[in-house]
């Protein structure tokens, strides 16, 4: 308890206001005092000066301590509490009728309050009390005659030695005592209210640490009340938006490391599939070399040769995918006429789709547009979507390559009349080594990245690839590129 932060705070503030209290009841205490001897001051200021004619006959030939005790004593009525001093010219003591028996401490009295106060300077000016070397107190004081000098002092002090301190004013003024008192209670009303608010402060950031912990022990949907917009509110606002950073962090690493145990898997598959073919073709005809014609061994060949290549074309695949995922590939945007570039792509997959009774045509537009983007890789888009399309369709199936143009872009689309992608495999279909129809021949059906790659492609062009696909009917692909140029007619 005493290490929490409540604690801490609270200490501080019990420390203020202590400091606080004290230091205004020392201040409040030397206003007091200050106030005190201006009135006493300002009432009594023409004291020494009614005392004079009193006293100078007493004065003439010598000092008569006696008679000036006796005068002194029927004056008690004016001021008891007043202690009389005979002063020459320089300030020097001459005498002394003080009613207390203690003794003296200072000879020399500074003459520099003296003068201030003769010449009607703003009251309360202290002078020296010559029975106390360094304390000063109010005084009253006048010229008198002594033994034939004149400009020597009638030097009286105001304030006897019980009313020298605070300490005495305090326990004879019940006015001061109440206002200490009322001083006092207000300090503890407001150190009061003040740990009052510091615990609802605390409380806030007692709840932001428990959930803070928790979060920590793995409990990651606990999140923050914000409350008010505030600091701490706007503190636990940041912790919640950094939480839930960290879960879908978290969510995206497990699923890069599922995404990659996948990826070893698969890759693991189909290179060991074509290599294990190389290596069995190969050792049948390093063993039977004597034994097989010449169709025989140009047979074993051939396939050992195709293996390689469908291994050669993986890895091509899974470098160009790599590069591209990691942004090393830097699109290189130009202009080029888009049907062109599709009348080309078609002609290329003529002879794959005959070969598999696929029909393969290009619908164009009348008006050719022309493009932005990076013809190369947009080609290799292309060419996976088509390629894809024709491995997919059935014989007798077609698959149709059309442009659109519309205002700002043409629209492509890949459509084919092969089975159909279930809608729960939709969202997979661009995962990489993903296949909708698990059994069928990889070498088919391909390695599953031609999709990956396209999808890949059409992102580094702020673009995206867009499928639309019925069960049984065929599938759709589509994207956009935008236009840089009215579209021009053909010849």
């Amino acid at each position: 308890m005493l290490n929490s932060f409540y604690a801490k705070l609270s200490g501080l503030f019990l420390v203020m206001i202590v400091g606080l209290g004290i230091v205004l009841a020392v201040l409040g205490g030397r206003t007091a005092q200050r106030y005190a001897d201006e009135v006493e001051q300002k009432l009594n200021r023409t004291l020494a000066q009614e005392m004079v004619p009193r006293f100078e006959p007493l004065l003439k030939d010598s000092i008569d301590r006696a008679g000036i005790r006796e005068k002194i004593t029927d004056m008690t009525g004016i001021n008891r509490r007043i202690e009389i001093y005979l002063l020459d010219r320089q300030g020097e003591l001459k005498a002394s009728f003080a009613s207390s028996a203690t003794a003296i401490d200072q000879q020399r009295i500074d003459m520099a309050p003296i003068r201030r106060f003769m010449s009607g300077d703003d009251l309360p000016i202290l002078g020296d009390d010559p029975r106390d070397q360094g304390e000063h107190k109010p005084f009253s004081v006048a010229h008198i005659e002594i033994m034939g000098r004149k400009q020597c002092y009638l030097y009286v002090i105001l304030g006897s030695e019980q009313y020298a301190s605070v300490a005495g004013m305090i326990e004879d003024s019940y006015i001061i005592q109440g206002a200490l008192i009322g001083f006092g209670l207000i300090l503890l009303v407001v150190a009061g209210l003040g740990l009052l608010l510091f615990r609802r402060l605390t409380q806030r950031l007692r709840h932001m640490q428990h959930v803070v912990a928790n979060f920590e022990q793995g409990h990651f949907d606990q999140r923050i009340d914000e409350g008010a917009n505030d600091e701490i509110g706007q503190l636990a606002a940041c912790f919640n938006r950094m939480a839930d950073t960290l879960v879908e962090t978290m969510e995206e690493l497990r699923q890069a490391d599922r995404m990659r145990r996948e990826l070893v898997a698969n890759v693991s598959h189909d290179l060991r599939s074509p290599l294990a073919s190389i290596q069995g073709y190969l050792e049948t005809v390093h063993m039977k070399d004597g034994d097989l014609d010449s169709d025989e061994r140009q047979r074993y060949v051939k396939t050992a040769l195709r293996n390689a290549q469908r291994l050669n074309d993986l890895v091509g695949e899974l470098f160009e995918l790599s590069k591209l995922e990691t942004e090393q590939v830097e699109p290189t945007i130009e202009s080029f006429p888009i049907a062109e570039l599709v009348q080309d792509i078609v002609m290329q997959y003529e002879p794959q789709a005959e070969a598999q009774a696929v029909e393969l045509r290009a619908e164009l537009p009348e008006h050719h547009a022309r493009v932005e983007a990076d013809i190369g890789l947009v080609e290799r888009a292309l060419s996976n979507l088509i390629d894809n399309a024709i491995h997919y369709t059935p014989e007798g199936g077609h698959v149709r390559v059309l442009l659109t143009n519309r205002e700002r872009a043409v629209r492509v689309e890949v459509e084919d009349t092969g089975p159909g992608i279930p809608e729960d495999d939709l969202p997979h279909i661009f995962e990489r080594f993903y296949r909708v129809d698990k059994s069928r021949d990889r070498e088919k059906g391909g390695a599953g990245l031609g999709l990956a790659i396209a999808k890949t492609i059409l992102e580094l062009h702020d673009r995206t690839l867009e499928v639309e696909s019925t069960v049984g009917e065929g599938t759709t692909f589509r994207f956009s590129l935008p236009l840089v140029a009215s579209p021009t007619r053909s010849s």
